[in-house]
C-alpha cells in the first residue's frame, strides 16, 4: 500500500469572520464519507466547554488541551485544531508530525492580534498550508470589509500596551476594516 501524505488547510481571519463555522462545514464533508475525525481546542478558550461552536450555533465536540504536545492523530484520518494562535511555536512540529502520518489537518486561528500584528504561530502555520482560506467579516463600525480584530475595553479601543490575550467574544471584540481599526498608543515606526 502506498504511503499517504497529509494535507494542511488553514482557515484564518479576524474575529466574527466565520472560521469555526467553516471548519465545521469542511469536517461535515468528511463525516459524510465516513472519515474518522477529532477537533482540538486550546484550554484558554473556555467559552463553550468541550464544543467547537460557531457564532451561528453550529457545533462539534472538541477535545480541550492546554499544550500542543497533547494533540495527536490517535487513529483519526482528519484532525481539526481550533484557535491555533494560542498554542505557540510547539504547534509546528505537532502539525508536521500529523501530516507525516498522513492526516488531513485543518487549523483555524486569528492571523492578526488586536494590534493588527501577526498573531503567534499563525504566520508559520499559514506558510505551511497546502490550502489557505482567508476570511473577512463585516466592519461593525462602517459596514465595510473587516480584516482586523478590534479589542474594546469599557467601550473604547484597547491601547497598544494591553495584554496580548484576553479571551472573549462580542463583549470584548469587534470586526473592523483597516480604516476603522484603532490602537491608541501604537508606536510610530
Amino acid at each position: 500500500m502506498e504511503e499517504r501524505v497529509g494535507r494542511l488547510h488553514v482557515i484564518a481571519g479576524c474575529m466574527s469572520s466565520g472560521k469555526t463555522g467553516e471548519l465545521i462545514r469542511l469536517l461535515s464533508r468528511h463525516a459524510v464519507i465516513g472519515d474518522s475525525m477529532v477537533i482540538y481546542k486550546h484550554a484558554v478558550d473556555s467559552r463553550d466547554g468541550c464544543m467547537a461552536r460557531s457564532r451561528l450555533g453550529t457545533e462539534m465536540e472538541a477535545r480541550v488541551v492546554d499544550r500542543p504536545d497533547r494533540i495527536a492523530g490517535d487513529g483519526f484520518r482528519v484532525v481539526g485544531i481550533e484557535e491555533a494562535q494560542f498554542f505557540g511555536d510547539g504547534l509546528v512540529p505537532v502539525v508536521r508530525g500529523l501530516l507525516a502520518d498522513g492526516n488531513h489537518v485543518y487549523v483555524t486561528g486569528l492571523n492578526q492580534d488586536f494590534r493588527g500584528e501577526p498573531f503567534g504561530v499563525m504566520p508559520v502555520i499559514m506558510s505551511l498550508a497546502d490550502e489557505l482560506t482567508l476570511l473577512t467579516a463585516i466592519c461593525q463600525k462602517c459596514h465595510g470589509v473587516a480584516t482586523r480584530t478590534q479589542r474594546i475595553i469599557d467601550g473604547s479601543p484597547a491601547p497598544w500596551d494591553s495584554p496580548l490575550i484576553l479571551v472573549g467574544g462580542a463583549d470584548y471584540y469587534e470586526a473592523r476594516c483597516p480604516d476603522c481599526h484603532e490602537v491608541p498608543g501604537r508606536p510610530v515606526a
